[in-house]
Parts: C-alpha cells; structure tokens; sequence
C-alpha cells in the first residue's frame, strides 16, 4: 500500500467561500503518484481535486466544508428538476477526453461568471492545470445542441462512484438551468455505471453559492470520518 505523505502550507490566505475567514489545507505530496484504489479512498476521506493536486480543508478556527454525495439508489428528481430535465432533453450528451478544445467556451463562462474571482483573467495555462491534467480518471460530460456548446462538467470516476469537479456553461444560458441539468445527467450516468454515489464536492454552509447542492436529496456529508445522512427541512 502507497504511504501517503500529506503537506501542510505555513501560511494562511483569506476563504473563497466564507468572508473573514483564513483558509489552509492539506495537500497529497505531488510525488506520489496514486492509482485508482489510492485515489478512491482519498475521495471517501475527504479530499478533492485540482488538476493534479489533492488536497483537504484543514483550516485554523472553522471546519465548515464537508464532503456531499448523492446516493444514487435512493435518489428521485423533484418536480422542478423534471422542469429542467424536459426543456434541454434536446441537447446532446457526450463523454469526452479532456483536451483544450473547450477553452474558448471556458474563458467565455469565467468572463462573465467570475469576473470578480480568483480565476479572472482566465488563460489557457489554467485551464489546463486546472481542468485537463490529471490522473487519467477524469472526463469531460458535455452537452451540445445541434454542434454548438451548451455546457461541459468535469467528473471523476472513483471505485464507488462519480465526483463532480467543475461545470461551466454557455453565459447566456443561464436562466435555463445549465448546472442543474449537467447534474441530474451525472447522476444518471453514475446509475447507469451501477455506481452507488455522486460525489458533490465541499458543501459550505452561509456560503451562498454552495446552497444549490442541498436541493439533491436525499444527501450524505462527511463528519468525523464517517459518512451520515444529511437532511434540510
């Protein structure tokens, strides 16, 4: 079994999800080079994936994120994600390997999602640190429609299931409920695979633009080492 080495930066940098708050993580020693069991059960511990960087929250005075999944089997769209699932099931869904065709569609999306980010100016470079290198069990989901762009999700295939990485969309799609549909539809892969869980991310409570992932469920989160049942009222 590989010895995992974790790193520990010495200084903190303000969250992204949380105002006033400072944030540090650890970080999986870059020179391990972990294959799909390693990596599998870095996902069920807790730690997530930038480009070919694995890291986990390990900040000073708050342990707000937690790891979100969807159980798969037990999972049944509401009403209004049928809505979204009946308005774009024109577009056309395909598994892809990540290459740097979709960068133009990418910078589009951070121009005028988050311009006010961490990831503006968007460049190639990033791109493809952040979203096309990695341990070869990433993907790109992408959906089209009659040729064009529409949205792309980047997923992870784990021993046990599907982790969401990042989605971008056509900007000016956005009333149509891109992310939303790019979801439901990872998730159905992960059924179709017989895989029991979508993995979500870090869910952040008071961080507004984590909320969306409490609307799936029924939900599970991460605490204390163990996997629970997650339910909003």
């Amino acid at each position: 079994m590989t010895r995992i080495m974790l790193l520990k930066p010495q200084s903190t940098h303000p969250c992204g999800y949380l105002t006033n708050q400072e944030s540090v993580s650890l970080y999986v020693d870059p020179k391990i080079v972990p294959d799909e069991f390693l990596l599998s059960q870095l996902n069920l511990n807790g730690f997530r994936r930038s480009g070919r960087s694995l890291y986990r929250p390990d900040c000073p005075n708050c342990n707000a994120c937690t790891s979100v999944r969807i159980p798969v089997d037990r999972f049944s769209p509401k009403r209004r994600f049928r809505k979204v699932l009946q308005r774009l099931k024109h577009w056309q869904l395909s598994v892809e390997t990540p290459a740097m065709n979709l960068y133009p569609d990418y910078a589009a999306y951070i121009d005028a999602r988050h311009a006010d980010g961490s990831m503006y100016p968007p460049s190639k470079e990033q791109f493809n640190d952040f979203l096309v290198n990695g341990f070869n069990n990433h993907f790109f989901l992408v959906a089209r429609e009659n040729g064009h762009f529409r949205a792309c999700l980047v997923f992870d295939v784990f021993m046990d299931g599907l982790s969401s990485v990042y989605c971008f969309y056509d900007p000016a799609l956005t009333r149509e409920s891109p992310g939303t549909f790019m979801i439901l539809q990872l998730t159905r892969l992960t059924a179709a695979l017989k895989l029991p869980h979508h993995y979500l991310g870090y869910w952040v409570p008071g961080c507004t633009k984590m909320e969306y992932k409490t609307d799936f469920q029924p939900l599970e989160q991460f605490v204390s080492g163990n996997w629970c049942s997650y339910s909003v009222v």
